[in-house]
């Protein structure tokens, strides 16, 4: 659990930054967008300004996830992160769906466009989100938010590069419908990433497993341990994208008490090591419980 905290300590530091620097890119997108009339920088800056609300709330999330637990709260207050997710998802989903909308009217009705001052503005964007990408890249494995931030980042750098297209072209050529065509296109790729999002919530909303694990495999690994004889009942599920529980019932091999404390701590390990469960209900059964044995059979279920 040290480990966790640390990652959990480091992701909030880095939020922190990349707010900071993406509300840079926001401010900048915003008015030069306002000031050249280009539609492809608004909506760049709408995907950056839910880059900012996403990584916001991913903060409050890691804050709110620290809270320890109470009676009326068992778990303690993980989920907040899945619902910080859920709510960027569909955030993200309207506000593609309303660029889409005004880039088409802008197809039929195209308006005069300052190109030189958009392709300013968009070369700072990308500049600074491939900062913020690179804060972030060292930990875009460890868990679904800061994960999440990072590949919206790296689509902003994407748009800001298909914004700066659509300047050159329409400084050297004055075809402005090439920037409702660009905000079309980053339009897809907001709707793209809301779905993608939306559905991972989904998951661990309806108590599905880590896409990088199954039930079969897990049992399996336990029955590995010296012991083990077999494991049924077997749950997952997913609290917060970084807490993982698990319950299992373990049938052992005939052994006193004192003696299966071996097993469980070896499942605990291995659970821990295997899977990053750290989390778990595990209730032991013996072989032959209740058949007439001539030495005693001792049952153990333990939480960690």
């Amino acid at each position: 659990m040290n480990d966790l905290h640390h990652i959990t300590e480091s992701s909030q530091k880095k939020l922190v930054l990349a707010i900071l620097l993406t509300s840079i890119i926001f401010l900048a997108e915003l008015f030069g967008g306002l000031w050249t009339r280009s539609l492809a920088l608004l909506s760049d800056a709408g995907h950056v300004f839910m880059d900012m609300f996403a990584l916001g709330l991913s903060y409050f999330a890691f804050r709110a996830a620290k809270r320890p637990a109470d009676d009326r709260h068992t778990y303690g207050f993980h989920r907040f992160q899945v619902l910080a997710a859920l709510i960027n998802g569909t955030s993200l989903l309207l506000i593609a769906i309303e660029i889409l909308r005004e880039a088409i009217q802008r197809l039929r009705e195209p308006e005069p466009i300052l190109a030189g001052p958009m392709l300013i503005v968009a070369v700072i964007g990308l500049i600074v989100n491939l900062i913020v990408a690179k804060i972030l890249h060292n930990h875009d494995h460890k868990d679904i938010n800061t994960r999440s931030a990072f590949l919206h980042v790296v689509g902003d750098a994407l748009a800001s590069i298909g914004v700066i297209v659509a300047g050159i072209i329409i400084a050297f050529t004055g075809l402005t419908w090439v920037d409702a065509m660009i905000s079309i296109l980053i339009s897809i790729l907001l709707l793209f990433s809301a779905g993608r999002l939306l559905l991972a919530t989904f998951h661990i909303l309806v108590e599905g497993m880590p896409d990088d694990m199954t039930a079969s495999q897990i049992a399996a690994t336990m029955q590995k341990v010296s012991g083990v004889v077999e494991v049924h009942d077997l749950h997952v599920w997913t609290l917060s994208p970084s807490f993982l529980a698990l319950s299992a019932h373990v049938l052992i091999e005939d052994q006193a008490l004192s003696q299966s404390s071996r097993i469980m701590e070896e499942l605990k390990a291995v659970l821990a090591k295997n899977f990053g469960i750290h989390h778990t209900t595990i209730q032991f059964e013996c072989l032959n419980c209740g058949q007439g044995a001539d030495f005693d059979c001792d049952c153990a279920a333990s939480t960690h």
